[in-house]
């Protein structure tokens, strides 16, 4: 049996321009032929008409964090929620993220007991346990002592309860951190390169470790087969990291000319949370349960990430959708693309970071990014075009993941 997809447009390969009146055929979880035209399914086969729908490639999200959510209640909930409790919670995250459109996801690192929380979740992800993006999962953040990704912020005792798997102190502390992660399964090495808006410090948002220990890092990640990826908002850390050999940065607020040519020397691609960085700046402005050392980072970090993003769209450096989620709500990761056009970029460029671009950053392009013969059946819909208003990707109608329909509005 197949599946049959009547696509009214289809964006097949963001990028390029969408065809309309096209067929996709599905078999079990690839796609197997893209056709002109309405085909009419063979008896026994599956159709499902979109023929009325804007269709285009599962989204992919390069930055969230699904086993949490900012809130007033997220450091009390830290240590009164039981690691099964944060499982759960982030299952249902990982359901909100589908539906929204997001089939594929990378967790970028959690704390303390919740890293093991995430390896469960992607596991009962790919054995249909519960429904979710497919997720490529850092397990703990690798951040030196009293760096950003480490509890901060509690009695010494309870801080030292809840600390991850991934402090590390000096060059041997840094190698084991990473050995650490890649033994519980993590897909990929995500390091502090400088300090954090949502740490309770005030440590600002410089470098935090030293040149030898950002060697360390990347020299072990890439030995054991990990690419690499950098929490970096100051220039300085990201200089460092950058001729460290990292692979990416996250957020870059403060990135200059010289990390610029850096990055595009390199061919280091950027991910620019620009969500993230405008929901902390709101929630500062108007909420009163930031700490004072927070605070004061999300209103000098948050105004700041649109307009680097505009920089590095206009010096041409690689752009992939990510947008912190778990700072913002988890569900909403589309509010990400109207900040995107805003810096500059087309829709059409915002779209292909979250599909094309976005599966070379994780190194799934074989599999991901494209509606093409071969590749996972991940395939999603809007009611009118996004290419129009990007804010259309905000109400996605259609979801499919890997052959297996989790939405679809028509039928409601």
């Amino acid at each position: 049996m197949s599946t049959i997809v009547h696509a009214g447009t289809l964006l097949a390969k963001p990028g390029e321009e969408p065809q309309t009146r096209q067929t996709i055929v599905v078999e079990n979880d690839r796609i197997t032929a893209i056709k002109p035209g309405f085909g009419q399914p063979s008896r026994g086969d599956d159709l499902i008409d979109l023929s009325e729908r804007f269709v285009l490639p599962g989204l992919i999200d390069c930055h969230v964090h699904l086993t949490g959510e900012l809130g007033p209640k997220e450091k009390l909930e830290r240590i009164e929620e039981s690691p099964t409790a944060v499982a759960l919670h982030a299952a249902h995250h990982a359901r909100l993220t589908l539906v929204a459109g997001f089939a594929t996801v990378r967790d970028l690192g959690e704390l303390g007991g919740s890293a093991d929380a995430i390896f469960s979740l992607r596991a009962a992800v790919e054995k249909g346990y519960v429904p979710g993006p497919r997720i490529f999962a850092a397990g703990s953040i690798i951040s030196p002592t009293g760096g950003h990704g480490i509890t901060c912020g509690y009695r010494d005792d309870v801080n030292l309860l809840l600390d991850a798997s991934g402090r590390g102190d000096g060059i041997d502390g840094c190698r084991y951190a990473v050995r650490r992660q890649v033994s519980r399964g993590a897909d990929f090495i995500k390091f502090v390169a400088t300090g954090g808006v949502l740490t309770d410090t005030a440590t600002g948002t410089g470098q935090q470790f030293f040149t030898d220990e950002y060697e360390a890092i990347v020299q072990t990640a890439h030995m054991l087969g990990r690419k690499t990826t950098a929490h970096a908002h100051g220039a300085d850390g990201m200089k460092a990291a950058l001729l460290a050999g990292v692979d990416a940065i996250e957020h870059g607020t403060f990135m200059d000319g010289e990390v610029t040519g850096l990055m595009l020397e390199r061919g280091v691609f950027y991910v620019p949370t620009a969500l993230a960085g405008t929901t902390v700046a709101e929630i500062a402005a108007k909420e009163s349960y930031m700490p004072p050392a927070i605070r004061e980072k999300a209103l000098a970090v948050g105004p700041q990430i649109v307009d680097t993003l505009a920089r590095a769209h206009k010096a041409g450096i690689r752009i992939a959708f990510g947008t912190d989620t778990a700072v913002s709500p988890h569900g909403q990761n589309a509010r990400e693309f109207a900040l995107m056009v805003r810096a500059g970029m087309s829709p059409m460029e915002a779209i292909k970071a979250a599909t094309v671009t976005a599966s070379i950053h994780i190194g799934q392009a074989k599999n991901l990014g494209t509606i093409e013969a071969g590749k996972f059946a991940d395939i999603v819909a809007t009611k009118a075009s996004p290419l129009s208003d990007i804010r259309e990707l905000e109400s996605i109608a259609f979801v499919m993941k890997a052959g297996r329909v989790y939405k679809n509005v028509a039928r409601s």
